[in-house]
């Protein structure tokens, strides 16, 4: 008994270790961000002088070509600093081999991946309407496991926060898909499943599991 308290203790310790390198390794994605929105806005200032420069010499070829490229580094820029913002402010909703279901289609998944915001491109967002959720694309977003007795079609799926919930009980059921084995451990004692060290370093999220001895 006493060592079982010992090793409840380390693992609560390794917990606590873990989320705190995951904060500190989200800090820096988010700074990266931050820094390329900071490059581009630099870039813009110099394009716009050069195109100062370009309308006053009457070379208009030259100064459609920089408004071009100023428009496109203004997207990118905004998307960049809403990107970091969304590093810094991200709360998942839902953890790495929880098992969850869509709102819409009523397929039972599981979560194998996370992004802060949606990282598919504009024509994969527009094909999935995804501007017509409320929080749109700047939501995360999961890589999910689908059940194949659910649907046979579709083995994983990207699904924004908006369209999944949690089972109202622990889901005890039976959950196949071919991935299952290479990705998790197996089940905890409310039916998540354990997702292996490689699957939570490259997420950069810790480990979560309801001991047996809990309800």
């Amino acid at each position: 008994m006493d060592q079982y308290d010992i090793a409840k203790q380390l693992r609560n310790k390794l917990t606590e270790v873990e989320a705190e390198i995951i904060s500190q390794q989200q800090s820096k994605r988010g700074l990266s961000s931050k820094s390329e929105a900071q490059d581009k806005a630099l870039s813009i200032i110099t394009l716009r002088s050069d195109l100062q420069k370009a309308i006053e010499n009457e070379d208009y070829a030259l100064a459609a070509e920089l408004r071009d490229e100023i428009s496109k580094l203004e997207a990118e820029s905004l998307a960049a600093s809403a990107k970091a913002l969304a590093y810094e402010n991200v709360q998942f909703a839902f953890r790495l081999g929880q098992k969850v279901r869509h709102k819409v289609f009523g397929y039972r998944a599981v979560i194998v991946g996370m992004d802060p915001v949606c990282s598919e491109s504009t024509s994969w967002m527009e094909n999935a309407q995804v501007n017509k959720l409320s929080r749109g694309s700047t939501q995360p977003f999961y890589q999910v496991l689908v059940d194949v007795h659910a649907d046979p079609n579709i083995l994983v799926a990207y699904v924004a926060e908006d369209n999944l919930v949690v089972p109202d009980k622990p889901d005890m059921g039976r959950f196949d898909h071919p991935y299952i084995s290479f990705l998790f451990y197996g089940m905890d004692s409310a039916g998540d499943f354990i997702p292996i060290r490689q699957l939570r370093e490259k997420y950069n999220r810790p480990r979560h599991e309801v001991p047996n001895d809990e309800d």
